[in-house]
């Protein structure tokens, strides 16, 4: 099981790594193509925990989450202002068609209200969520650090590489310390002796990450507080996760990444960390 999370996970960090180094400015197709498959596959994963009883529509939700996502690139590609625009018009028209949708196929009265709530939560958590990733990539200019791509990528490899690193700090420090469980209910596994080496290292990730990566405008105590904050947001993301699971009785989003379990379960952190990261990042 070890080894096969260590070689899986080597594997993840290298795909990472290749769409931030390589990926072509400015219309970034990698991530745009990395985010449109993850997002799916994530939101199908989602899908199948739901059960057949309460899910909405599978095709809806997937093309609600593949919309929000697409409606990240416009602005940024033909220069209009305020680029969270379309993202947020984008997301209230799934929730508009989320009812419309309802009120074309209604019968008799059952789960409508369910799979309303249901489907836009799910184009919340797996479109708007990671519209916060794309929104990093793009930088305003600045020449004298190599153009706006460089710093893109950088916050964009702090963002997913903190809670990441966070993640493999508290497997492995509550794997040989562990004592003391932290959510017994939700993640039985998950320790405070685990929950400290893992923001520990994610405090350490971002010190070193700003050290190497250039012009983002983080002095070192900034960059531990953001390995803090972006550390804590990620645990709460994976235990998010975990209380889904839980309350559909399934131990993993599927069997999709062997070690790791579905995409969802890989995707869990960075979701609640992208967010923050922005915020602390760009706000």
């Amino acid at each position: 099981m070890l080894r096969t999370r260590l070689w899986m996970g080597a594997i993840l960090i290298a795909l990472a790594a290749g769409v931030l180094a390589f990926d072509p400015a400015p219309w970034f197709p990698i991530l745009l193509v990395m985010m449109l498959l993850l997002s799916v596959a994530a939101s199908y994963e989602l899908q199948l925990l739901l059960g057949p009883e309460r899910r909405p529509p599978t095709w809806f939700v997937l093309a609600g989450v593949v919309a929000v996502v697409l409606a990240n690139w416009p602005a940024h590609l033909r220069g209009w202002e305020g680029p969270w625009r379309p993202v947020l018009y984008t997301f209230a028209a799934v929730v508009l068609a989320a009812f419309l949708l309802e009120m074309a196929t209604f019968r008799e009265p059952g789960h409508s209200v369910m799979r309303i709530a249901l489907a836009v939560w799910a184009v919340a958590y797996l479109g708007l969520l990671p519209s916060f990733l794309a929104q990093l990539r793009w930088w305003p200019a600045d020449e004298s650090l190599g153009g706006p791509d460089r710093r893109g990528a950088a916050a964009l490899a702090l963002t997913i590489f903190v809670p990441k690193f966070c993640d493999i700090g508290a497997y492995f420090t509550g794997r040989f310390l562990g004592r003391h469980r932290m959510a017994p209910v939700l993640s039985p596994k998950k320790t405070w002796e685990g929950l400290a080496g893992g923001l520990a290292l994610s405090m350490l990730t971002a010190w070193a990450l700003n050290q190497y990566l250039p012009g983002l405008p983080l002095s070192d105590l900034s960059a531990a507080g953001f390995g803090l904050a972006v550390g804590v947001a990620g645990v709460l993301g994976d235990l998010a996760e975990s209380m889904i699971k839980r309350d559909c009785r399934q131990k993993d989003a599927s069997h999709a990444l062997p070690g790791f379990g579905g995409v969802l379960d890989v995707l869990d952190s960075i979701l609640f960390a992208a967010p923050v990261a922005y915020w602390w990042l760009r706000a």
